[in-house]
């Protein structure tokens, strides 16, 4: 995370807030798919498990803010 500025790293925890619905700290599969269509406009099925499985790099069904600012990190 050291790559991304502190300004950015504030807008990525308040856009990863706003897409945790249920507020436990982890995106589930339905809220990322949910920010997948905010982000990018609608997706096949295919395609957004394939990028879940890109940012949940420990495969435990969420996907933690660490995993979400690495993610983001490369794009």
């Amino acid at each position: 995370m050291s790559e991304i500025s502190e300004e950015k790293l504030q807008e990525l925890k308040s856009f990863f807030d706003d897409c945790d619905v249920d507020s436990n700290g982890r995106i589930d599969w339905e809220e990322f798919s949910c920010m997948l269509d905010k982000l990018l406009g609608e997706k096949t099925l295919e395609e957004k498990t394939l990028a879940f499985d890109l940012v949940d790099t420990n495969h435990d069904g969420k996907i933690t803010f660490d995993e979400f600012c690495e993610w983001w990190g490369k794009q």
